[in-house]
């Protein structure tokens, strides 16, 4: 088990008062950086609270006490029952309802919100009071307790605390992009610009009766925050006329002792300090070592894969070297991994796509699944086209590899237009490819792909047809004895049939009376003509 040495972030504010608003806004991001990687791996913390964060000498912060934690899609034991801490239970934990990561998106806000005012959003003399306040209550933006808040970072707060929580922020991602835009004088997304404008314009609800053993309760007063927090806030003016003089006397003092110094400096030379080393260390805690050696920081905020996000990366002058107080050293820090805009994919060819990502320097990784879609089409990707993502985001790409195979049924013996017919039936393409063949014409011969193999609905089967044995004239033979007809008739490639016919005329007697087919017909090769041959019998007696 690690040992985490610090304080909890909730005895700072108790005892520091209010953080400074670029302070604040770290904390919530490094609260949010372990809360996404607990959403990442399955898992809701339930609990989050200033309590539960434990902020170093450095000002690291660390995420503790994951001990009602839950498998993000798990229920509640039992059914109604309330975890969490009143002041920063989401509404959903209030009323005892399953709850999911935007729970715990809500309790950060709730969190940001203390860290920026000094006090919760909602407060109340017992916890079921202030539970019904997380249900109903509209929350006053943090500024109207502290005025130099600006109005994106009331934005980002009030849609963090919405009480539905398809209006809240639905990753920690999504706050934290929000929370880097206001952090570079940006303006916030406008999901969130249109979610906090929804909220902050519905009506307040009722105002709650009081009731016997509930007290009316005074605002928190501002405080500005000590030293701790490596700056003060900027103290309110004073507009009393009789403190003129006495700024006039301060300012003279203080031009004294710059013209003493200058002074000084002319006769005995600057002094000069070895500048030390601020390379892997935290903004803040640079910033600090360099005005303690009477220098001025100048940072310079610059992406960078390599380096975790608020870390210096590089640093002019360089360690070692000498220089005179008074004079800059420029830190450069690490705002992350470059951001980019995911492409469109969808409907591409995964050879387009592919490209696509390439040139906006995202990597891939593709599924192949069954679909109506032409083979090789990308069907779906995530993230989803216009997200911003870190530079190097594997972009998930789902790509068809064609409908479901079907069976190709058995169509050789049909009919071109009954096998035509079942086969389109099935989805498929339908070929003709004509052929000589001795079977009889337009049935199917040959079929490609064959029957019993698989092929995807929208290929092709082609179906070899008949057209029909060849033909030839019957050779007429009538008149002709019978041993001729038969050799010319076989001669030209048909069959014979010979049958007899009585006659009385001795000149009809071995002759070919008729013939079926009759002679000049077309028949093809191998038909059987029928021949009628006279046979001579004696006539009756008179």
């Amino acid at each position: 088990m690690e040992y985490l040495d610090g304080r909890s972030l909730k005895e700072l504010i108790v005892s520091r008062g209010p953080a400074p608003i670029p302070i604040a806004i770290d904390y919530a991001r490094q609260i949010l950086t372990a809360v996404r990687f607990a959403h990442r791996n399955g898992i809701v913390h339930r609990d989050i609270k200033p309590h539960n964060v434990l902020v170093d000498a450095e000002g690291r912060l660390k995420v503790t006490d994951f001990g009602i934690a839950r498998a993000g899609a798990s229920q509640m034991t039992e059914a109604g029952s309330i975890i969490g801490t009143a002041q920063y239970l989401s509404p959903e934990q209030a009323k005892g309802a399953p709850v999911d990561q935007t729970s715990d998106l809500y309790s950060v806000g709730v969190v940001l919100y203390e860290l920026l005012t000094g006090v919760v959003p909602f407060s109340g003399d017992t916890p079921v009071e202030i539970a019904m306040k997380h249900l109903s209550a509209v929350p006053e933006p943090p500024s109207s307790k502290r005025a130099e808040i600006p109005r994106d970072l009331d934005l980002i707060v009030l849609r963090a605390l919405a009480k539905d929580q398809s209006e809240r922020y639905q990753s920690a991602e999504e706050m934290d992009a929000d929370l880097v835009r206001v952090q570079h004088g940006g303006a916030v997304s406008p999901a969130t610009e249109e979610a906090a404008t929804a909220i902050i314009s519905r009506p307040p609800p009722p105002p709650m009766q009081p009731t016997a053993i509930t007290q009316a309760r005074q605002p928190v007063p501002y405080a500005p925050p000590p030293a701790y927090y490596d700056y003060d806030e900027p103290r309110r003016r004073a507009f009393w006329p009789w403190l003129l003089a006495l700024l006039f006397v301060a300012a003279a003092v203080v031009g004294g002792y710059f013209l003493y110094n200058e002074i000084q400096n002319q006769i005995s030379g600057a002094k000069s300090v070895r500048v030390e080393r601020y390379v892997g260390l935290r903004e803040i805690l640079a910033d600090q070592k360099i005005r303690q050696l009477g220098l001025i920081p100048n940072v310079v905020r610059q992406p960078n894969p390599d380096i975790p996000e608020t870390y210096v990366f590089r640093q002019s002058p360089v360690p070692g070297a000498k220089t005179n107080k008074g004079a800059e050293v420029t830190l450069y820090v690490s705002t992350g991994k470059p951001q980019v805009t995911v492409p469109s994919v969808e409907g591409l060819s995964s050879t387009d796509a592919l490209s696509r990502l390439a040139d906006a320097k995202l990597k891939w990784k593709i599924t192949q699944v069954t679909s109506d879609q032409k083979s090789g089409t990308v069907i779906a990707q995530t993230p989803s086209a216009g997200a911003s993502v870190d530079q190097g985001t594997v972009i998930k790409l789902k790509v068809s590899k064609g409908p479901q195979p079907v069976a190709v049924p058995n169509v050789v013996g049909s009919t071109f237009a009954t096998a035509s017919s079942q086969l389109q039936g099935l989805g498929f393409a339908v070929a003709r490819k004509d052929v000589a063949s001795d079977q009889p014409k337009d049935t199917v011969v040959d079929q490609s792909p064959s029957s019993g193999t698989s092929a995807t609905p929208g290929s092709t089967i082609t179906l070899s047809v008949s057209k029909g044995p060849k033909t030839s004239a019957v050779p007429d033979v009538t008149s002709q004895d019978q041993t001729s007809a038969q050799q010319q008739l076989k001669a030209s490639g048909f069959g014979v049939r010979i049958v007899t016919q009585p006659v009385t005329d001795q000149s009809q007697d071995g002759i070919v009376l008729s013939q079926d087919p009759a002679g000049g017909t077309q028949a093809a090769p191998g038909t059987v003509v029928t021949i009628v041959v006279g046979k001579l019998t004696p006539a009756p007696p008179p």
